[in-house]
């Protein structure tokens, strides 16, 4: 859950490596480091914080041209600058993403070097070290330990023997190769390196990367000839163009996401969705969000058994699988590591897999048998939005195929999600209103209470208000008993079936001093004394009111947490991709 950047070619390597570091920021991260060979030893920096810190660390001309960058994730041991990345042992200096489970085992096996900080990253330098000084062979050693190193690594490697070579190896963690001119790179993840090439190979678990100014990689003992490809991303999607932040300006590329997905869509390889008997859902955070629109939109519009579940869960729990269920896994970076455990699970009991990813290439894209690209391009912010709003676009075009629907009118669709992110003033008043609150309820029935747990959790994650989302008619159940003069509660009704009951349902926090904000279809919307102020959602097909019933949860956390001055793109603790359980 952490960043790695690795260069060779004829240029400032610490200035390179920091800025491919600085492009990785939206992973989360509390610590950067770097080493880069210069003046016959490899130097180690490495700070604590932000990578402005490093940055003032680094010599600013240097005529170093190898080197390997990190940011760190706290995993192991706290944030601080000794369990920072890089770790060097003997003559290995290495960065490490991923968590290796055997790391407690094999510290007491290497009872003779000393270790100075908390990590398991340090341990795996002191193993490969160790097998180093017995093999005298970096391509040996690497070759061997997948079988002695439990978890998931992504590892970028320097030797102080072969200081113009970098050597890589990953298993269940992201790792690219970047192909430039006369410089080569390794990255975790896209935007590192986008600014420098577009040229790319993607890596099979235990691949053996040696890198100089040629690119060799060797798969099971033997050298292979790499298939280069080219991203689609262009640069302009990592820079802010203007905007105060990553997630306001991902906000606005929305109307252009669900036109791209709309678009997209029926150039994918489907499964004959009629043929299985059930459907199950598997997926985290936001993604898991956008499962349960899913789920609601498939039972609603046809007679197949849907459930979903918490990737975390789905991995250790028991499975009643027949051959007539089919799995959709839905990950944002195609790299989230329980729910590509989902992945291998199913697989494993021969049942058909259906990937929702946007990264092109990611692990969960590469090992399902039917796969959507959702098309939100590269998000930089941690709190998901236009892939969030991709995705549910997806399942509701699954919906609609499945249920043989008339196709949707994109145009009619995007002009109305246009003028729902135009309400800014609307959003920026209610912001005002809530602020200073620490503690905040959705609620909503149905599909709309669906909405209310995405809300919350883009709430929560960037403003750090405490909130919870409850479905309506629960209230009385125990929650109610919350409610104060004054609590903020926001109230979703797009749902005409059940509008009366929930209005019902927020009648009875107003009678108890509840401060309402109702987000409300503009044509289910009657005046009255049970709201304090008021969102009109224009109408839309069923299937994809969703769409522009979220853009205003997403506009009011932003502009809460704007307004309580919080890091938006870069809430703490957080990580953009989970690759760790």
């Amino acid at each position: 859950m952490c960043g790695i950047v690795g260069y060779v070619g004829s240029k400032n390597a610490p200035t390179i490596l920091v800025d491919g570091l600085s492009h990785l920021e939206y992973r989360g991260y509390d610590s950067a480091g770097i080493v880069f060979y210069e003046n016959n030893k490899f130097n180690i920096i490495k700070t604590e914080g932000r990578i402005s810190n490093l940055r003032d660390a680094i010599p600013f001309e240097s005529p170093s041209k190898v080197g390997v960058g990190h940011t760190r994730w706290a995993t192991h041991g706290v944030p601080n600058q000794v369990n920072s990345h890089p770790h060097k042992q003997g003559k290995i200096t290495l960065v490490h993403n991923g968590i290796i489970e055997n790391y407690t085992g094999l510290k007491k096996e290497l009872g003779n070097y000393t270790f100075n900080s908390e990590t398991d990253s340090e341990v795996a330098c002191a193993l490969i070290d160790k097998l180093y000084n017995e093999l005298g062979n970096m391509e040996e050693v690497l070759e061997k330990v997948p079988s002695m190193l439990k978890g998931s690594y992504a590892l970028g490697i320097v030797v102080d023997d072969e200081p113009n070579k970098i050597y890589a190896i990953r298993h269940k963690s992201p790792l690219i190769i970047g192909v430039g001119d006369n410089e080569n790179f390794i990255a975790s993840d896209v935007p590192a390196i986008l600014n420098k090439t577009k040229r790319y190979i993607l890596l099979d678990d235990f691949d053996v990367v040696i890198l100089s100014d040629e690119i060799k990689i060797k798969r099971n003992g033997n050298f292979i000839e790499p298939i280069i490809k080219e991203f689609d991303w262009e640069v302009d999607q990592t820079s802010l163009n203007g905007f105060d932040h990553y997630m306001l300006k991902e906000i606005y590329e929305q109307p252009d996401v669900v036109r791209r997905t709309i678009e997209s869509f029926d150039t994918n390889e489907f499964p004959e969705f009629t043929s299985y008997e059930k459907i199950e859902i598997v997926a985290c955070g936001s993604a898991y969000h956008a499962g349960l629109i899913g789920l609601h939109l498939i039972e609603n519009y046809t007679n197949i058994e849907v459930s979903i579940h918490v990737a975390s869960e789905y991995r250790y729990k028991k499975h009643n699988f027949n051959r007539k269920t089919l799995v959709i896994i839905i990950s944002q970076s195609g790299e989230t590591a329980d729910s590509l455990e989902t992945v291998r699970i199913a697989k494993e009991n021969n049942i058909d897999t259906l990937g929702i990813v946007n990264v092109y290439g990611s692990s969960i894209a590469r090992d399902v048998k039917y796969l959507i690209y959702s098309k939100a391009g590269c998000e930089i912010s941690v709190a998901t939005t236009k892939a969030y709003l991709s995705q549910i676009t997806i399942m509701g075009l699954i919906a609609s195929k499945i249920a043989k629907l008339d196709k949707v009118d994109s145009e009619h669709l995007i002009k109305t999600i246009v003028s729902v992110i135009e309400k800014r003033e609307i959003y920026d008043n209610i912001a005002n209103s809530i602020y200073t609150k620490e503690h905040l309820f959705f609620i909503g029935r149905g599909i709309d209470y669906y909405l209310g747990l995405e809300g919350s959790l883009k709430l929560k994650e960037i403003s750090y208000i405490h909130s919870e989302a409850y479905p309506a008619g629960e209230l009385k159940h125990g929650t109610i008993s919350l409610v104060t003069p004054g609590t903020p509660f926001i109230a979703i009704v797009t749902d005409e079936s059940i509008a009366e009951k929930t209005i019902s349902n927020i009648k009875e926090v107003k009678a108890r001093g509840a401060r309402v904000i109702l987000l409300i279809r503009e044509d289910l919307f009657e005046k009255g004394d049970y709201y304090d102020e008021v969102i009109l959602i224009p109408r839309l097909d069923d299937i994809y009111q969703p769409l522009a019933t979220v853009i205003p949860l997403q506009l009011i956390a932003y502009e809460t947490a704007k307004k309580r001055n919080c890091d938006i793109d870069k809430p703490r603790n957080l990580a953009k991709s989970v690759t760790v359980e």
